[in-house]
């Protein structure tokens, strides 16, 4: 399973409906190609909660290493992503809102003085919750009585959840300190966070074509050298490295299907030939190509 993205890395999937904005679901990891999710945003909030096992998450320049019990709340359109630890699996609850479950209608005094001042502030990207914390004690406590409520799927689970998500919101609008992170607020680092998500969509719009390092640079305004170190600094990796990661992450559902020819899956997934695409799978995957596709048709079998 793979998260589908427009070419703006914008999740292109529905959390919840106009009626009731809100999208509870239970995640595993390994249910996802190679155990990670890859870079996205959408307008709604997501609070996590770690059930069991740890995650490495991402939050635009954040980096979080999750275990059992703690929690992570993202704000709106902000950039996240999440991968393995060691190989160990992950279970977790995602709830995914629209502020409007919070505020009611557009322009009431809710919106203005208690969602507004957090949705649109870029510096609040993220904050972990953990249990060692009075306050983020109560909140977790919240987010399991919103995953018990998602399993017994009570008569008034929409209230319930309601209720909740605004006890959880209040909690985390009176421990931030609002007016001192916007006289805070760091010009460099929106522009920094802008720039990473227009690298991540630059390369998801022309993964499948001959990209150069110039390309990447002249569409951030930056020389070469400083957009690599720019990269690296942020994403941990490489730019190289993570083109290469993006471009098998990107041929594996093709090798699930048989309707394209290995050298066809090189070429759209942008490697100049199928035996440089097979040694950099090789890497990535611990297998080629042609064995992957095969371990594919035995698990549908199945």
């Amino acid at each position: 399973m793979q998260l589908k993205t427009d070419k703006k890395q914008k999740e292109v999937k529905s959390h919840g409906c106009f009626e009731f904005p809100v999208f509870i679901s239970q995640e595993v990891l390994s249910r996802y190609e190679r155990g990670a999710f890859n870079w996205h945003w959408h307008p709604e909030i997501e609070i996590t909660l770690i059930l069991e096992g740890r995650i490495s998450y991402q939050v635009n320049d954040q980096t979080y290493l999750l275990s059992s019990g703690d929690g992570l709340f993202c704000n709106a359109n902000a950039l996240h992503a999440g991968h393995m630890i060691d190989g160990e699996d992950c279970y977790y609850l995602s709830t995914t809102f629209h502020p409007r479950i919070i505020y009611g209608f557009e322009g009431s005094v809710l919106q203005r003085k208690y969602v507004n001042p957090i949705v649109t502030n870029p510096s609040i990207g993220s904050l972990v919750l953990r249990e060692e914390t009075g306050w983020q004690k109560e909140v977790l406590k919240n987010l399991h009585q919103i995953y018990q409520l998602y399993l017994e799927s009570s008569v008034s689970f929409e209230m319930k959840v309601s209720q909740l998500l605004g006890t959880v919101w209040l909690s985390i609008y009176d421990h931030l300190d609002i007016k001192r992170i916007q006289s805070t607020q760091s010009t460099d680092s929106v522009r920094d966070i802008e720039r990473l998500r227009a690298i991540l969509s630059y390369i998801q719009e022309h993964y499948s074509d001959k990209i150069t390092l110039s390309d990447i640079a002249d569409e951030i305004h930056l020389c070469k050298s400083e957009c690599c170190r720019f990269f690296k600094k942020y994403m941990d990796v490489s730019l190289f490295d993570y083109l290469m990661y993006y471009r098998i992450e990107k041929s594996l559902p093709l090798l699930a299907r048989d309707s394209l020819s290995i050298t066809e899956i090189a070429q759209r997934s942008g490697f100049s030939s199928p035996g440089y695409f097979a040694r950099v799978f090789r890497q990535q995957i611990n297998c080629s190509p042609s064995a992957y596709r095969q371990n594919s048709k035995g698990e549908k079998s199945i």
